[in-house]
Formats: structure tokens, C-alpha cells, sequence
């Protein structure tokens, strides 16, 4: 096992910047996940770990071993990639036994580790048949395998979930958890589903157009989001903007006035706001705390609207409801109990104890 450092990472093509001056400590064991939009170079970070990408800038430690120069294949590391990448004429058995072939490890200590991650993973009566043979969660389970038997200080995982549906994916999400807290060995994965990042990692690096936007636990990001950017990104349905809303102070009371809602600030963000009073800002409210007024949770500080019920969409144990109110539309969580109808005009109410301010130039959080 080993920690990972990047050190002031970049990677270039030409004239891209597909990485920009990447700096993370990732601590031995522990599970960070890669997290952004397509080209954002989170696959690039990874590959450059493996070892399949060169470093234009920087550094990047295993351990305490600057790895910028050493072979893939002497990085004591496993990958496991989105298409599986599993040999189609070897069976389960050569595809898992074939790192440690290389490696001329004895063949009863090969049998040996085969058999035993076989027997974790639920897949030693496949040992026998080939990829073809095979499901995609059973070929995933094999992908994982073939990396375990090589016992590596570090795992890498691009994305290896991507090829499944929906409920194995489920299923796959807690597994590789569970795996991780069983071996306690370093995992770098990377992912652009924000609800994958948020269930298995625990800590997520946001990464936008090739730069580290923040770097946090699951709660703290959701929870205290550094710009408009994680914040929109983390979190489903995303969080609820409004781009040109002002700060007000009147009768010793605070509200944002987004245009269409005044909305009251909590007494005790008035110190933290007050030098932003007069001023345009950005003001966000996830979905989770806009609520039907006859079902508010306990303890909310709320701040009531009304709007216009455009889309319901019944998830069971809860309602996602799109509100229209002046050709501004925002989503909202409703309890399922909630009689609300399309067409109707609804009330609801905003949790302002969790709202969010950004600075509309630098798009920072007000915090």
C-alpha cells in the first residue's frame, strides 16, 4: 500500500492544457474519486498515474518514489478500465492469472491467488469459461480480480462502471466499496456521475477544463460548494440559480431579491452578508430545501413562494416538482404525500438555513 502526490501536474498536447498544474495528496488507503464533465482531465490525471501519459510539468509520487520515469509495469499499480480490457481467448482463470505469469510467479502461489479472489468475488465457478460467456457485471467482477491477484499499492479504476445498467450498478457501487474497506488499499477512481463520486468516495476532487475546482468529503462538498460551478455539478437534480438577484437590508431584516421571490437571509448570516448588501449576487437553493408548505421538515428556517406547478414527476418516495413563476423555473422536492397537480398554482417554501450566495464576477461562494 502507498500514498499518491501530485505535484504541480501538467499535461499538455500542443497548445491544449488537458491537466493544469494538478496538486493533491491522496493518503495511503484512502478511496478519492475523480469527478467532472467529459474532457475535463480526469481520465488524463489517472493515465498519467498509470504511467500511460507523459507529465509535461510536475510530479507524481507513489510513496515517496518520484514516478515521472518508471514503466507502468514497475509502478506497483492495477487498472481496471471501462471497457475491461479482458484477453477474449484466454478463460477466466488465464485472463486473472496472467500479470503474475509475467511476473514468473510460481505457479502454486498463482493457483493459489486466483482461486482464494475468485472465491471473494463470487465468480470461481467461471473460472473455465471466457469473456464472451460472461455478463457484464460478471466481466467487471473479472476485470477487478485480475487487479486484486496482483496485490498493487494502488488501485486505478476508469470508469469501470459505465458499461453496466442501472441496478447492477447499484449492486457494483457497494461491492467496490466493500472491496475497498476489505483490502485498505489506496483506490483512485474516476467517474462523471456525480452520484457514483458521492456514494463511494471519501473525498472527491472536482475537476473542470482540466483544473482542481475543490477538493472535499461527499458532505462538505454538497453542503459548502466553494463556486457555482461544484455546485451545480453536485447534487441531482442540480442546485437552483438566479443569476441577478440583489441583497437587501430594510427594518433590520436581510432578503435576497431574486426579481421574483424576496426571500429572507437567517439572522445569523446578516454579519457574513452585510458588506455584499446593495450588490448583485448569485443566489442557489438545492431542490432538497424547497418544500411543500403543508410538509416542511422540523427545524427549517422557511421562507415561503408561490409558483406555478409546470411538471410533477412521482418518484415513489418523493415528487420532483418544476415550479414556473415569471418564465424562471425551478425544481423542488416535495414529500409524495403533496397534492400538487400540473396547471395549478402551489405554495412552497424555501429552507434559507441552507442557501447559498456566489459572486457573480468571480463566481466564488460568499462564504
Amino acid at each position: 500500500m502507498a500514498s499518491v502526490t501530485y505535484r504541480n501536474v501538467t499535461k499538455r498536447w500542443g497548445d491544449v492544457v488537458a491537466v493544469k498544474n494538478l496538486s493533491i495528496e491522496i493518503p495511503d488507503g484512502e478511496f478519492l474519486v475523480f469527478v467532472g464533465p467529459s474532457g475535463c482531465g480526469k481520465s488524463t490525471s489517472l493515465r498519467m498515474l498509470a504511467g500511460l501519459e507523459e507529465i509535461s510539468d510536475g510530479e507524481i509520487l507513489i510513496g515517496d518514489r518520484v514516478v515521472n520515469n518508471v514503466a507502468p509495469k514497475d509502478r506497483d499499480i492495477a487498472m481496471v478500465f471501462q471497457s475491461y480490457a479482458l484477453y477474449p481467448h484466454m478463460t477466466v482463470y488465464d485472463n486473472m492469472a496472467f500479470g503474475l505469469r509475467l511476473r514468473r510467479t510460481p505457479k502454486q502461489v498463482i493457483d493459489e491467488r486466483v482461486r482464494e479472489v475468485a472465491a471473494s468475488l463470487g465468480i470461481e465457478q467461471l473460472l473455465d469459461r471466457r469473456p464472451r460467456q460472461l455478463s457484464g457485471g460478471q466481466r467487471q467482477r473479472v476485470a477487478l480480480g485480475r487487479a486484486i491477484v496482483r496485490e498493487p499499492a494502488v488501485f486505478l479504476l476508469d470508469e469501470p462502471l459505465s458499461n453496466l445498467d442501472a441496478k447492477l450498478r447499484v449492486e457494483a457501487r457497494a461491492f467496490i466499496s466493500k472491496l475497498h474497506q476489505r483490502l485498505g488499499t489506496t483506490f483512485i477512481y474516476v467517474t462523471h456521475d456525480q452520484t457514483e463520486a458521492m456514494t463511494m468516495g471519501e473525498r472527491i476532487a472536482v475537476l473542470r477544463a482540466g483544473e482542481l475546482m475543490q477538493i472535499e468529503t461527499p458532505s462538505n462538498l454538497y453542503e459548502r460548494p466553494r463556486n457555482v460551478f461544484v455546485a451545480g455539478f453536485i447534487g441531482s437534480p442540480a442546485m437552483n440559480f438566479f443569476d441577478n438577484s440583489m441583497l437587501v437590508e430594510e427594518g433590520g431584516r436581510m432578503f435576497v431579491d431574486t426579481g421574483i421571490y424576496r426571500v429572507e437571509v437567517p439572522a445569523d448570516r446578516y454579519e457574513l452578508y452585510r458588506p455584499y448588501v446593495g450588490k448583485r449576487v448569485i443566489f442557489g437553493i438545492r431542490p432538497d430545501d424547497i418544500h411543500h408548505p403543508q410538509y416542511p421538515p422540523a427545524d427549517i428556517v422557511p421562507s415561503p413562494i408561490e409558483a406555478n406547478v409546470d411538471v410533477v414527476e412521482l418518484m415513489g418516495n418523493e415528487k420532483i416538482v418544476y415550479l414556473e413563476q415569471s418564465g424562471k423555473t425551478i425544481l423542488a422536492r416535495f414529500d409524495p404525500r403533496a397534492d400538487v397537480h400540473v396547471g395549478q398554482t402551489t405554495g412552497a417554501v424555501f429552507n434559507m438555513a441552507n442557501m447559498h450566495l456566489f459572486d457573480p464576477e468571480t463566481e466564488q461562494a460568499l462564504q
